[in-house]
């Protein structure tokens, strides 16, 4: 496709969301660009090692087969950010990840790929809170202007109440102990706990502990095998073509989607391309107006480095909160002091529960253990709006051990001390003798993800590194600090967490008290300041933002992928009325 009639940059969770909307409903032929690789792709059978193909075009590319090889399942091949195949950095894993300079204790957590960062997401999909829309008048967006889009989005990935395992039902019977009742509807407004709304097909109902046979797609099997891997990619059931897979990351929701509507006679094209990297962004002035037009991009193939001009109508940033900013500013385009500032992360934490085997037999006498690697990785949830969320979380041993008593800012658990007032006995590091007797006890050990509300500051963001460059430009320069407010909040949420796992019945109750994780990022491009109502930038005319960057704020605390996904719809809607 040399003359698409729009160019999207980035095929992670939202771009091809919109590619979808702008083809399928609108007519409109779509290149999508993708600096990562392609998993599951015919044209690209060994990603790693050879070029492959050039461009996808259609759906028959696609291989579930294919894919269930190239995503292993284990922890260190996918999750390495160096070395794993989910990482920030070219195809050719001969070469080194992308670099961006961090100045501090805190960890970014992305994926470069097709499908982007929801390749290793959990895939919760709740809808962000009302009020973060409403009570924000800076943005200019009502929770319902959101609201069809929120349920075609969940119609498209399957997302429904997760199913419960005996890790669920301990949570609800400490969040019932300490007195919080069942909320009933997706739009949160008031406190309360409710089962996780999950982009992943659920499992068969003949799937239980006597079940015997395969978990193969060829012979019959549907849905999830809840084996509790998802951040590794999973790929299952095994052998189901990709857009069958249980979890619907966007490589197997929107994608074949996206790619189907070739086969349509009524709607637009849409070509992927992956392993190309865009540099620039065209701008010159318009004829009409004076303002400055976007004309196209150039790019750079990651694997040959040659490099071209492709000409659009309209181009799209969807590159994340960190590229998107970060491509803006190499490309010389207006700031107007809000490019790239007010990133927002949900400023999260992590508190443990460590269980006596009675303590799980009281609950629910047939289920004795919490296996923390069986279900989906959370299936239930706790919402309180205006402070923030949390989530019952399970996860495979070497990420559990990560999560639970490695990653801390609190320092040395046996250091930091604990004031009298607060409910949990330790925080910190555990390590050495100690770490293998708490996880000796792993089968018991209960986790909860503390997802503080978080608002944008300018203090907070993206900026070109003066120092460093790479083949793409000066690399992004990224920072982010929680206000004396958030703080509160998370300090709030994870006293609440820990009533949880008391009056559940937990023996010892840990805090970890992690550094700052830029995994939830959001609002660096936000709507509102850098961009208007639909998603275009306020400087550049034919010029869209459709990634969590557009979105204005943390959405209250809720798991941003549904928002940023109904968000790109909408936003795709809005290109079309203005300019096709």
């Amino acid at each position: 496709m040399k003359n698409p009639d729009v160019t999207i940059i980035g095929a992670g969770a939202d771009g091809p969301a919109a590619a979808w909307r702008l083809a399928e409903k609108h007519g409109v032929d779509v290149l999508l660009i993708e600096g990562g690789p392609f998993f599951g792709n015919e044209e690209w059978p060994e990603p790693h090692v050879d070029k492959g193909g050039t461009v996808s075009t259609d759906p028959d590319d696609l291989d579930g087969k294919l894919l269930d090889d190239q995503i292993s399942h284990q922890e260190a091949g996918a999750n390495d950010p160096t070395a794993g195949y989910l990482r920030v950095g070219p195809a050719n894993s001969s070469r080194a990840p992308w670099f961006r300079n961090l100045h501090q204790n805190a960890f970014i957590w992305q994926v470069a790929g097709v499908g982007g960062t929801s390749l290793h997401y959990f895939a919760n999909h709740p809808r962000g809170y009302p009020m973060a829309f409403d009570e924000q008048p800076h943005w200019p967006i009502d929770y319902e202007d959101m609201l069809p889009y929120y349920r075609l989005n969940e119609e498209i990935t399957s997302t429904q109440q997760a199913p419960m395992t005996a890790r669920e039902e301990v949570f609800i019977e400490g969040a019932k102990g300490a007195g919080y009742d069942l909320l009933e509807d997706l739009n949160v407004t008031e406190t309360g706990w409710r089962p996780q709304p999950n982009a992943i097909a659920e499992p068969p109902e003949y799937l239980d502990s006597d079940y015997e046979g395969s978990f193969s797609y060829d012979d019959g099997y549907r849905g999830d095998t809840l084996v509790g891997d998802h951040f590794q990619g999973s790929s299952t059931p095994v052998d189901a073509p990709v857009r069958e897979k249980a979890r619907k990351s966007s490589n197997i929701s929107y994608v074949p989607r996206a790619l189907d509507t070739n086969t349509n006679d009524g709607a637009g094209n849409v070509a992927i391309r992956p392993n190309t990297y865009v540099t620039n962004i065209n701008a010159v002035e318009g004829p009409a107006t004076g303002n400055l037009e976007a004309t196209g991009v150039e790019v750079r193939d990651t694997w040959s480095g040659s490099s071209e001009t492709i000409e659009s109508d309209v181009v799209v940033l969807a590159g994340g909160c960190i590229e998107s900013p970060r491509l803006w500013l190499n490309s010389d385009l207006p700031d107007d002091g809000w490019v790239g500032k007010g990133l927002t992360t949900h400023w999260f934490d992590w508190v443990v529960g460590v269980y006596d085997d009675e303590a799980v037999a009281d609950i629910n006498p047939d289920r004795q253990h919490m296996d923390p690697y069986v279900g989906q990785n959370s299936a239930v949830r706790f919402d309180k709006p205006g402070v923030g969320g949390l989530e019952d979380i399970g996860m495979s041993p070497g990420l559990v051990s990560f999560a639970d008593y490695l990653f801390s800012e609190a320092g040395y658990s046996f250091d930091a001390e604990v004031d009298a007032g607060e409910p949990w006995d330790t925080r910190g590091y555990i390590v050495g003798e100690e770490l293998k007797r708490k996880m000796s006890n792993y089968r018991q050990t209960k986790a909860i993800l503390v997802l503080t509300d978080d608002l944008p500051r300018q203090d907070n963001g993206v900026t070109l590194d003066n120092t460093f460059s790479d083949e793409h430009g000066p690399v992004p320069d990224v920072k982010w600090e929680p206000h004396p407010d958030d703080d509160e909040k998370r300090d709030e949420l994870a006293r609440i967490a820990a009533d949880i796992h008391r009056e559940a019945g937990a023996s010892h109750v840990h805090r970890a008290e992690w550094p700052p994780l830029l995994l939830h990022m959001q609002s660096s491009m936000r709507i509102g300041k850098v961009l208007d109502a639909g998603g275009e930038a306020k400087n550049v005319d034919r010029l869209f933002v459709a990634d969590h960057s557009a979105l204005a704020n943390g959405v209250g605390g809720p798991n941003p992928t549904n928002s940023g996904q109904a968000n790109a719809l909408r936003t795709a809607d809005h290109i079309a009325e203005r300019y096709f």
